[in-house]
């Protein structure tokens, strides 16, 4: 019995890192959209990226045909939101976190970023995001317009003050 468990685990180790290979680097970047960090300096991103590999090989033997993928995907995402939640309180997940100034997604809270990464970057249906998130898919729906119209449409400047010509009085 010893052996045999031992080649299984080695079997487990070589899917596990075959899946790694060729997914760390999508997932590293949708944390990094998550986080709105910039992609080279991304700690924040990185940890939930090793959380959400470590929570799918606890579970790799149970996945039992699933897509390890969506399971990874469905970790990181909720360990994002609760960590939102749980680091800057219940209003945070509505409010903003401290995402990088530099990043195109700064402008959006955590849950329109969560929203959209989902949606548009990872391609998952309103359907499932919304049941992932534990929110109707019609909220869904409308928090991705809001968050796309919010990047697409970015506020203005204000405009610069112009003043007109001195006059001098004789």
């Amino acid at each position: 019995m010893g052996r045999q468990r031992v080649v299984q685990d080695a079997r487990r180790d070589r899917e596990f890192a075959a899946f790694v290979a060729g997914a760390a680097g999508r997932l590293l970047h949708a944390a990094t959209l998550l986080t709105a960090e910039p992609p080279g300096d991304n700690p924040r991103a990185r940890r939930l990226l090793t959380l959400s590999l470590a929570h799918t090989y606890a579970c790799w033997d149970r996945l039992r045909g699933e897509d390890p993928y969506d399971r990874a995907r469905q970790y990181l995402a909720t360990r994002f939101s609760r960590t939102v939640w749980h680091q800057y309180g219940p209003l945070a997940a509505l409010g903003r976190s401290r995402p990088h100034p530099d990043s195109p997604l700064a402008r959006l809270s955590p849950q329109e970023r969560l929203i959209l990464v989902l949606r548009l970057y990872e391609g998952v249906a309103e359907e499932q995001a919304a049941a992932l998130l534990g929110l109707p898919r019609e909220r869904v729906h409308a928090i991705c317009d809001r968050a796309t119209a919010t990047l697409l449409h970015p506020p203005r400047e204000p405009a610069p003050t112009v003043l007109g010509p001195k006059v001098v009085s004789p």
